[in-house]
């Protein structure tokens, strides 16, 4: 079967202790199970100007802004097929175009002065970022364990488990071995959930019955805020506190955007770290 090339999706993320996780992976092993790509370690690297343009915007929390990537799923040959991502995001929705290409020819269409990249609408849509950011250039290498999961009843809802999240900005080769700073807290996982509907009502009962909240995490502009900036990223403060999980209400089946009230067990919520788009228990 062809990879997938193009997506539009919600796309919310859970940062969840280990008593979270437990939870999870029950419900997971109820209503989902691994897709193709089943358990992987992905390698990325992240382009950027040399100021990081596309980072700061994006932690900026705009209504619209996008990043370019380079993806391979575990170690990539010279040679061999990787994925080149532009991924966009517009009003809280995803959207993403990929195209799978050798990863020498990628990383000549880049970095070197070859026109020799794919004549497509998704060639196209890359190309012009690629100009509109001159001296875009490899500025980060993420790497990360993650498990895959689709739905059972055969919706749209994709949920993916990563770990293990490191990032570094020097060796920023798809060729080379993970390695480098940490970016998740310790004894922290990373939930994503991706679907154009709302939640099922088992999704959400999880949710709610394990206090887990929306966060604004991001893989590359946490790294970034750490990494380049040194500072610590908002949604890691509670957490490093030892006072739980971040951000907002959990979303329920009925809207995409909708809030649901907390289980009656759920942890209370302080209101010392809203503003910052945090909770704290």
């Amino acid at each position: 079967m062809e990879p997938k090339t193009v997506f539009k999706r919600y796309e919310l993320k859970y940062l969840m202790d280990e008593g979270q996780l437990a939870a999870v992976y029950d419900a997971l092993g109820e209503h989902m199970v691994l897709d193709g790509y089943g358990r992987s370690s992905i390698r990325n690297i992240y382009f950027d100007t040399e100021s990081f343009l596309l980072a700061s915007r994006s932690i900026e929390k705009p209504l619209y802004k996008e990043k370019l990537r380079f993806r391979s799923y575990g170690r990539a040959d010279p040679d061999g097929q990787v994925f080149v991502e532009l991924k966009k995001k517009f009003d809280k929705v995803v959207y993403k175009r990929r195209l799978a290409m050798p990863l020498d020819e990628a990383m000549g269409w880049f970095t070197g002065d070859s026109d020799d990249r794919p004549r497509t609408q998704i060639g196209d849509e890359i190309d012009f970022l690629r100009q509109r950011y001159p001296g875009i250039r490899p500025a980060m290498f993420l790497t990360y364990d993650r498990e895959a999961y689709y739905a059972k009843d055969g919706s749209d809802l994709r949920i993916t488990i990563d770990r293990d999240i490191r990032a570094r900005l020097n060796d920023l080769d798809l060729t080379s071995e993970p390695g480098g700073h940490e970016v998740l807290p310790e004894g922290y996982t990373l939930m994503e959930i991706k679907t154009m509907y709302g939640y099922p009502q088992w999704l959400n009962r999880v949710l709610n019955g394990n206090a887990l909240y929306k966060s604004s995490f991001s893989k590359y502009g946490n790294a970034f805020k750490e990494m380049v900036l040194g500072a610590e990223p908002e949604d890691f403060m509670c957490l490093r506190a030892g006072r739980g999980p971040v951000a907002s209400a959990p979303v329920g089946i009925q809207s995409i955007h909708a809030d649901v009230m907390p289980a009656a067990n759920a942890r209370p919520v302080h209101t010392a770290c809203k503003e910052n788009g945090a909770l704290t228990v």
